[in-house]
C-alpha cells in the first residue's frame, strides 16, 4: 500500500470568504498531491493565485501561492491506496493537465451544491468534485454523495483520511527540512 495526499486549503480573499460563508467550512479548497510536501499537486482552482476569476484545472505551485497568500493555512491528509491506484490517478492528473484549458471551474454548480442537488456539466468541476470523481473512478470512495456534492469537509471528515500536517504553507514550502521534520511540526497521530 502507498498514499496519495489531499491538501485542504484556507486562504484569505473575497471569493474564498463567500464560499466559506455558504459552506460554513474553514477549508474551501482541495488539492490532490503525490507527496506530503505537495511538490506535485493538482486542483481545479485559480489559474493564477492572485486572480480568482480565471479558474480551471492547474498544477499547483506552492511558492506562487505563498507569495500571494503568505498566511495560507493547510491541512494535509494522507489517503491509503494501492500502487496501481496511485499510478492511475497520477496518469489521469497528467493527462488532464495536458488538456487543462478544457476543464473549467463549475461556478454554476455552487448554488446546486448549497441546495444539495447534484449538478454536472461536462468538464466543469469544483475543486472537491473533481477530486471526488477522480478517486471514485479509481475505486476510492470518500463520500456516498454524488461527486458534485462533495465538499472539502467530506475529505477531512472521511475515515479513510489521516491528518499528517496542519499549519501554514510556509512550513511546507521551506526547503530547510525533510518530510520527517515537517511531520514533526503539527502531526496528528
Amino acid at each position: 500500500m502507498t498514499h496519495i495526499y489531499i491538501a485542504l486549503v484556507d486562504t484569505p480573499g473575497f471569493f474564498a470568504s463567500l464560499i466559506r460563508r455558504f459552506l460554513k467550512q474553514r477549508y474551501v479548497h482541495v488539492v490532490i498531491a503525490a507527496d506530503m510536501k505537495v511538490a506535485e499537486a493538482y486542483s481545479v482552482g485559480r489559474r493564477n493565485p492572485a486572480i480568482p476569476i480565471l479558474a480551471g484545472f492547474e498544477r499547483e505551485d506552492k511558492y506562487k501561492i505563498l507569495r500571494v497568500f503568505p498566511k495560507a493555512y493547510y491541512r494535509i491528509c494522507e489517503l491509503e491506496c494501492t500502487s496501481g491506484q496511485k499510478r492511475n490517478i497520477m496518469e489521469k492528473l497528467k493527462d488532464d493537465y495536458q488538456r487543462r484549458y478544457h476543464i473549467h471551474y463549475a461556478v454554476l454548480a455552487l448554488p446546486f451544491l448549497v441546495l444539495g442537488l447534484p449538478f454536472y456539466i461536462k468538464d466543469q468541476y469544483t475543486c472537491s468534485s473533481y477530486i471526488a470523481r477522480l478517486l471514485q473512478e479509481n475505486g476510492i470512495c470518500i463520500s456516498d454523495k454524488h461527486f458534485s456534492l462533495v465538499t472539502p469537509k467530506d475529505f477531512y471528515e472521511s475515515r479513510k483520511t489521516r491528518v499528517v500536517f496542519e499549519g501554514e504553507l510556509s512550513e511546507i514550502a521551506s526547503d530547510l527540512g525533510s518530510v520527517s521534520a515537517i511531520k514533526g511540526v503539527s502531526v496528528y497521530e
